[in-house]
């Protein structure tokens, strides 16, 4: 038997299912039901419901209208919600119908990403052109490690990035993990211009889990049993089991047709309809593992394939790792709720917006960092790329350099990190020291502070 444990949380208080609306139906008769929909006190409780789109679990722990049933509430609630659902059939299989509200905050949160996320690389502001590949490698860094850490790789982003950026060989199935998804995500953005397929799935999960499975057999391989499941640990119940296995390769085919525009079905936003490929493949749990990293590389394939390429540079996972409670219970509302797609869609929705909001924090410091670095060194022939190795040995006196790691921190050749490095030895900035037959290791000189002291009173 296989346990999958990521999208359960240790401890996490896991949700009931909502009650059956067609008992609370038969439960009531139709007048008393149509008695709550004349009081204003409950519609305006509905209307507060469905405006921060609660789940049955959270209405409960509302102050409801005086003189009203909860379950009559919510069976109100979701007629609203019907009336003005979208009905998306991915497959003809059993359980692959599911819906979806777009509320007006969504509205609003698409609008500022269609401003902010697409268009034009090149006439875009947010990010310095001279600056991008750098910011590009931070991010590919960053949504590796994270994505990773979801599945439980156990290491801190120091030591993964100083992995990365040396290009040191990976020494346990962490780091493994991690190089893995940092090697995929950059054949992602490769693949932007190619349809989805059986096989460019089957690539990107061999590709994300090579040497991190039990059995090599299984990479790039859809699952063959159905001994698979979502459990909790701590209770041993079964939180979800997947489709049958005989009818992966129809869900995929299905899958890969949505993905590609083939399914005849109403426009979705591709924010919204990305949103909904990475909970599908999760849905689908084609593999024995290595399902969660697939979806999000998916998710990332289809934004940048509809050019909102500004994803490029927006790490997901990191926001979503520092709430994964958050995470697995979109899942199980989705799940538990008929197949509404909304609560997956809201949480995705507000986790891109505090992505964005970071990466532009994270810029607007960078570049007032680097204006103020200009403006103290006052250097003549230093380009940005040797300001930035000045700025990280002020910040850390201890830190060192090989032209490997240069050249992968700034996405240069080889030729263009030893002549960055030898510039600055020449200069009086840094010192190299011999290590093996061929390495040199570049750090801090002795006349360095002395330097950028006699600089900053210029």
């Amino acid at each position: 038997m296989f346990i999958c444990w990521n999208r359960v949380l240790y401890f996490m208080k896991i949700p009931t299912n909502p009650p059956d609306l067609e008992k609370i139906r038969k439960k009531y008769n139709g007048e008393k039901i149509l008695e709550y929909l004349e009081r204003d006190d409950v519609k305006k409780f509905i209307e507060h419901i469905n405006k921060k789109y609660l789940y049955w679990d959270e209405l409960k722990h509302r102050p409801v209208p005086k003189r009203t049933q909860e379950d009559i509430l919510w069976l109100l609630v979701k007629l609203f919600r019907q009336y003005n659902a979208k009905v998306i059939q991915v497959s003809k299989v059993k359980n692959f119908t599911f819906t979806y509200n777009i509320t007006d905050w969504t509205q609003e949160k698409l609008h500022e990403f269609d401003l902010n996320l697409a268009g034009s690389l090149e006439s875009n502001t947010l990010i310095p052109s001279g600056d991008r590949e750098k910011y590009l490698v931070s991010s590919i860094m960053e949504e590796a490690i994270a994505s990773s850490q979801l599945e439980g790789a156990a290491t801190t982003r120091d030591v993964a990035k100083k992995m990365l950026r040396t290009s040191r060989k990976p020494v346990d199935k962490n780091e493994r993990m991690i190089l893995n998804n940092y090697i995929t995500i950059k054949k992602i953005i490769e693949l932007k211009d190619e349809k989805l397929t059986h096989q460019m799935i089957l690539d990107i999960h061999a590709s994300i889990t090579k040497g991190t499975l039990d059995d090599d057999k299984l990479e790039g391989k859809f699952r063959d049993t159905n001994d698979v499941y979502v459990i909790d640990p701590s209770t041993g119940e079964t939180y979800y089991e997947p489709p049958d296995n005989k009818l992966i390769d129809q869900l995929i085919i299905d899958f890969c047709d949505f993905a590609n525009e083939k399914t005849k079905i109403e426009f979705i936003h591709p924010i919204v309809k990305a949103i909904i490929l990475h909970f599908l493949m999760g849905y689908i749990h084609p593999f024995v593992d290595g399902n969660g990293r697939t979806a999000r590389a998916i998710f990332y394939w289809y934004l940048i394939s509809k050019g909102y390429w500004l994803f490029e540079f927006t790490s997901i996972s990191r926001t979503i790792v520092k709430s994964p409670s958050k995470y697995k219970k979109a899942y199980l509302f989705t799940e538990r709720d008929n197949n509404d797609l909304t609560y997956f869609i809201n949480y995705q929705i507000k986790t891109i917006d505090t992505a964005l909001k970071d990466l532009k924090n994270y810029i607007a410091e960078q570049i007032k960092e680097k204006e103020d670095l200009f403006e103290v060194l006052k250097l003549e022939g230093i380009n940005d790329r040797q300001i930035y190795l000045i700025k990280k040995f002020i910040e850390n006196p201890k830190k060192t350099y090989t032209i490997y790691e240069v050249r992968n921190i700034f996405n240069v050749v080889y030729q263009t990190a030893r002549t960055d490095l030898l510039d600055l030895e020449k200069s009086g900035f840094v010192t190299k020291k011999k290590i093996g037959k061929k390495k040199y290791l570049f750090f801090k000189s002795e006349s360095f502070d002395n330097k950028i002291n006699k600089l900053s009173k210029k």
